[in-house]
């Protein structure tokens, strides 16, 4: 076996934060929302990671005023945001479409259950706290 293959088939196995919590979103609406628990847990996984870069960003930008370092405009910050934004949800598309997710499925027995109210209440604290942070600013 070569070492690219090797990496490339770890890399498929190796399950992330991101996957467990993408898994116990689709399982819990797979079973009401047949063919739409995908397109949900896609919606949630991409509204958590979106969340957590604008919490990572609104730190940045009070820290990096606070300091008196002048790095780029906030319209250049806000189109630099929706373009990742926007990268990140056709990244998750992609990449939950596909073999990744027949891989969580066959794994199912491992993955650890977490409450559906928690895996919910993710994005939204990291949007409060982000609105909460950007006051400062």
């Amino acid at each position: 076996m070569s070492i690219s293959r090797f990496f490339f088939n770890h890399a498929l196995h190796t399950m992330t934060t991101f996957d467990i919590f993408f898994f116990n979103i689709f399982s819990h609406y797979k079973a009401r929302y047949k063919q739409k628990a995908n397109t949900i847990a896609v919606f949630y996984i991409s509204t958590l990671q979106i969340a957590l870069i604008f919490l990572l960003g609104c730190f940045f930008a009070v820290f990096l005023s606070q300091m008196n370092v002048n790095t780029m405009s906030s319209s250049k910050a806000w189109t630099l945001f929706i373009i990742a934004s926007i990268l990140i949800y056709f990244k998750n598309w992609i990449q939950y479409g596909g073999k990744k997710r027949k891989v969580l499925n066959a794994k199912s027995n491992k993955i650890q259950s977490y409450s559906i109210w928690m895996l919910w209440l993710l994005p939204i604290a990291s949007i409060g706290l982000s609105i909460i942070i950007l006051q400062a600013l």
